[in-house]
């Protein structure tokens, strides 16, 4: 409220060339998404609205993983149980005298079996390093252990498990909502048709009619978005910006990435898997220390990895939207919103290394250093300039207005009203 309005009149979007003059495959003219003071989004994409915002997924909830690995993997541990086990049994059983036997020929060749150890750490070397390519767009090497034949199989399967979940919660493609969504992520995929990757997959568009804050695109293009993510957008830039950080997703093949890493983590992990079973004198000890790998695997390797890949999505996806045009300083206003919206919830905080995501802080403050270099990359397109105020000062206002207010001064009914409408202050859409 202390801001002045006429700071949002001369904020405008830069897509009105594209939004203001729209046309549907069927001929129809509609109105269009075209933000600021002329117009808004449709009535189904409400302003910010901290209720509904919460954790928010860019993934989807499974990783597709080749069905051969999802059969073999528990087997695999079983057998190393067994045998970390059986070889405990063994060593037990054996005469003392033989014991020392046994001690005595292991000093004797220490060296022989330090060379067979290093022969296989060498070899695990050698295949890790003969398993690497280079990442599209970002050069980065990567490990891939899978052939892609498997994932585009998989992600068939997944589609269909997807829709079978999902039966009766699709929007029909003449919602108003599907429609919005189906124009948008056309723009970003004709924008950057360049691509390779992007131009290769025919992109379908399936929004689901469900309260979660998420959104997912499966390797094989079927883009699933949830209409909780459209009501917590305050405009069609940050809708844009997430939709192409979904598309960096599927670009930079991060779920073949993934269950890469994965497997060569989890075959790695059989070795001292057996070696626990073997050294822990009882199993109720073994079953402990199995535990603690499985943690330290997650927390040191897993969920890091996953959130080096989210950070590679978000600077990818940010240079796809900078070539469509969107304002992409709006990117990180989205999860300063996110992170403003759980302190007033008083949803705790939990340290970052506990997530597969990174913090919205965290996330927030990495697409401000990008945003220069996507700004630079917007402008290289030819695009509309950005006039008016930046975003991210118009949310810091207004979120130091919002926190300064005495929580003593708001009643209970006027927190509940205000909490259930859309916020008409945050027009930087």
């Amino acid at each position: 409220n202390a801001l002045n309005t006429e700071v949002y009149k001369n904020t405008h979007c830069s897509w009105g060339r594209f939004f203001s003059q729209c046309y549907w495959p069927l001929g129809e003219k509609i109105t269009c998404l075209r933000t600021g003071s002329v117009g808004q989004l449709p009535h189904h994409f409400s302003a910010w609205n901290i209720q509904i915002t919460s954790s928010f997924h860019t993934s989807p909830l499974l990783q597709a993983t080749p069905i051969f690995w999802i059969i073999v993997k528990p087997a695999q541990k079983l057998l190393a149980i067994i045998l970390g086990r059986s070889i405990r049994k063994w060593w037990r059983t054996l005469p003392p005298n033989k014991r020392e036997l046994l001690k005595e020929s292991a000093r004797r060749n220490k060296w022989k079996i330090l060379s067979g150890v290093s022969v296989l750490g060498v070899l695990f070397v050698v295949f890790y390093f003969t398993h690497l390519e280079e990442t599209p767009i970002t050069g980065r090497a990567r490990l891939l252990v899978f052939g892609k034949e498997h994932f585009r199989e998989l992600s068939q399967m997944e589609y269909e498990m997807w829709m079978e979940e999902f039966k009766g919660k699709m929007l029909p493609e003449t919602d108003e909502r599907h429609r919005a969504v189906e124009v948008l992520f056309d723009h970003l995929s004709e924008s950057n048709k360049d691509v390779p990757q992007i131009s290769a997959l025919k992109w379908v568009i399936h929004v689901v009619d469900e309260p979660d804050v998420n959104a997912f695109v499966l390797p094989n293009g079927q883009v699933f978005v949830f209409t909780g993510l459209l009501s917590a957008v305050s405009d069609i830039h940050q809708l844009s910006f997430i939709f192409g950080h979904e598309i960096a997703h599927a670009v930079l093949e991060h779920a073949v990435k993934k269950a890469s890493m994965v497997h060569f983590l989890d075959f790695l992990s059989l070795i001292f898997l057996t070696m626990i079973w073997a050294i822990c004198p009882r199993d109720s000890l073994a079953v402990v220390g199995q535990w603690i790998q499985s943690k330290l695997k997650e927390f040191m390797f897993d969920r890091p990895y996953s959130r080096t890949l989210e950070a590679e999505a978000d600077k990818v996806g940010l240079q796809f939207a900078a070539k469509a045009c969107v304002d992409v300083r709006a990117s990180s206003v989205f999860w300063q919103q996110m992170e403003l919206a759980e302190t007033m919830q008083g949803v705790p905080k939990l340290p970052e290394w506990l997530s597969t995501h990174p913090s919205h802080e965290n996330r927030a403050e990495h697409l401000d250093r990008l945003i220069p270099e996507a700004l630079k990359i917007r402008e290289s397109c030819n695009c509309p300039s950005l006039s008016g105020p930046d975003p991210r000062l118009i949310f810091k206002l207004a979120r130091q207005d919002i926190l300064k207010t005495p929580k003593d001064q708001e009643t209970p009914n006027s927190t509940k009203r205000e909490l259930s409408k859309p916020k008409p202050d945050f027009p930087h859409t």
